[in-house]
């Protein structure tokens, strides 16, 4: 059940790609009256009718295009993340994809609320093995894969089943930002005037915490875990977890952006681990991966160690008093909100220039 994070992300870059540019909406011919009766998958405080966009629309993206005929009824989350800005637009999935941490959870606490009384199915398929029957016996009539990662073959297959929305062409795989997957998954249910409030909001937020925070502007942070054979893995600054903390105003150093490049993620061996003396050092770790950390030497002998700026986050998803470390994993319009209120704190700790002021030790 331990979900090894930066290991799976070997993979999942093999996929990866760049260029081109974002995924646009735009309104085919002859749209269809909105229907009266809400969809079966609306959730509380689901957008009104009044402000729901007509159909059909088609949707630009990696693989082409994807037109969506009518207002979603029964919609799949196939992404890793896709479920938050589809709850937060006010709809139901029929089913979410397992990532990491209790296989059986089919709600994350920041996700409760949106779900209800009402629980998905759970779709427990690693990636790159999609089980296809048990996607068509749904019965979809939309198939979200913006955080997925699927392959053009994976696409085609899907597109027999439902209309299915890929990511765009202009983002790694995996490296969709929150705002970008917001936004197309708004345009594919509809609802694109409530995802550009939800990014304003989110928005604004981070734009608060910079003023409130100054001193976080220009100083270095890594977010990193082990890795096999006693490298360690770090997010690159098209990683979600790295584009929480840039939007804050901290930056990845020079070198490890190099090292990094367009991959959304980078690697060093164990005898470089000097390169994550920086102003804030995150561990995604489980509380095993810690204790081995903690007695490294190389580890000790850095100023961050040595001046309490280390956060440790639990990697795992089984701690429920400790969801900040999940929460930004998935970064999403859902979850931020969790992010901005746990970890914020310690990052301001950790960079007051306090040696007696440590970051939370959890």
């Amino acid at each position: 059940m331990v979900y090894r994070l930066f290991i799976l992300v070997i993979l999942l870059t093999l996929l990866a790609a760049c260029g081109g540019a974002p995924a646009t909406v735009t309104p085919t011919s002859a749209p269809d009256a909105l229907t009266e009766n809400p969809a079966p998958t609306s959730a509380p405080g689901a957008t009104p009718a009044s402000t729901v966009a007509t159909f059909p629309v088609t949707i630009e993206h990696k693989y082409g295009s994807t037109t969506i005929p009518a207002t979603p009824q029964r919609v799949i989350a196939l992404g890793y993340t896709d479920q938050d800005p589809i709850l937060a637009l006010g709809v139901r999935p029929i089913a979410v994809r397992y990532w990491f941490g209790d296989a059986t959870r089919t709600a994350w606490p920041w996700q409760e609320a949106a779900f209800g009384d009402v629980r998905p199915q759970v779709l427990n398929m690693p990636f790159g093995q999609l089980n296809i029957e048990t996607i068509a016996a749904l019965n979809p009539d939309l198939i979200i894969a913006v955080s997925a990662g699927i392959t053009e073959e994976e696409y085609n297959t899907l597109s027999q089943i439902a209309p299915t929305l890929a990511q765009s062409d202009a983002y790694v795989d995996f490296g969709v930002p929150w705002q970008e997957q917001t936004r197309v998954i708004g345009q594919a249910l509809g609802r694109s005037e409530q995802a550009e409030a939800l990014i304003s909001s989110i928005e604004a937020r981070f734009a608060e915490l910079r003023q409130q925070y100054p001193q976080f502007a220009g100083a270095t942070a890594v977010i990193a875990s082990p890795a096999n054979e006693g490298q360690f893995f770090f997010s690159g600054t098209q990683h979600e977890r790295m584009r929480f903390l840039t939007s804050l105003g901290f930056v990845l150093p020079a070198e490890l952006d190099q090292i990094a490049s367009t991959s959304f993620f980078g690697s060093i061996s164990g005898e470089r681990l000097d390169l994550f003396d920086t102003d804030v050092l995150i561990w995604t770790v489980t509380p095993e991966q810690r204790a081995v950390i903690e007695a490294n030497p190389l580890f000790q002998q850095l100023r961050a160690t040595q001046e309490g700026r280390v956060i440790w986050l639990d990697s795992t998803g089984d701690a429920e008093s400790d969801l900040v470390g999940p929460a930004l994993v998935y970064s999403s319009v859902l979850s931020l909100p969790l992010v901005f209120e746990e970890l914020v704190p310690q990052l301001a700790a950790a960079v007051d220039g306090d040696p007696t002021t440590q970051a939370a030790q959890r």
